[in-house]
């Protein structure tokens, strides 16, 4: 029996592309996919809306064709995503998505693929050089995040600590 994490990822697409063409044609986004968008992604789909609302995803592109994604979260950070392998360095995407297991993605992360299918990403081209620098500065936190979410494992009870199981906790 296949499991259903196999066929959610199928589902967010035509998710998102039942969002494009609805918001295409109505410019805004129908009741009748909200609800979905919150089943399948949880409470980050309301949180993700909101950056949405609020113009905070922008793309930046080099001329070497890398392109890198930064949102302006709630709080103020500003948040430099990759979601060509679903990387944010914000605790919530550590802690939920990686260590624990419990979502896809993180609202940042949800904030630019609904950004996308919208069409109102902002826009920014930077240079080679700038985004060199951009990623080896988001380096960083990645292994932060990676160090905590191992600590909290480690003091887990539910983590068979003597083998090899990942489960997480």
């Amino acid at each position: 029996m296949l499991k259903m994490r196999q066929f959610l990822p199928a589902v967010a697409e035509q998710l998102f592309r039942d969002i494009q063409k609805s918001y295409q044609e109505t410019s805004q986004i129908p009741d009748d996919l909200l609800i979905p968008l919150k089943f399948v992604f949880g409470p980050c789909a309301l949180q993700a809306l909101d950056l949405v609302d609020r113009h905070s995803v922008t793309c930046l592109s080099s001329p070497s064709g890398r392109k890198a994604f930064q949102v302006m979260g709630g709080s103020g950070c500003l948040y430099t995503c990759f979601v060509s392998c679903h990387y944010c360095p914000c605790p919530a995407f550590a802690y939920t998505v990686l260590c624990r297991n419990e979502g896809l993605l993180c609202k940042h992360i949800l904030a630019i693929y609904l950004c996308q299918a919208m069409g109102v990403t902002q826009q920014a081209s930077v240079s080679d050089q700038q985004m060199s620098l951009l990623l080896s500065e988001t380096a960083a936190p990645w292994h932060r995040n990676v160090w905590c979410c191992v600590q909290q494992v480690d003091q887990c009870p539910q983590v068979h600590r003597n083998s090899m199981d990942p489960t997480p906790c």
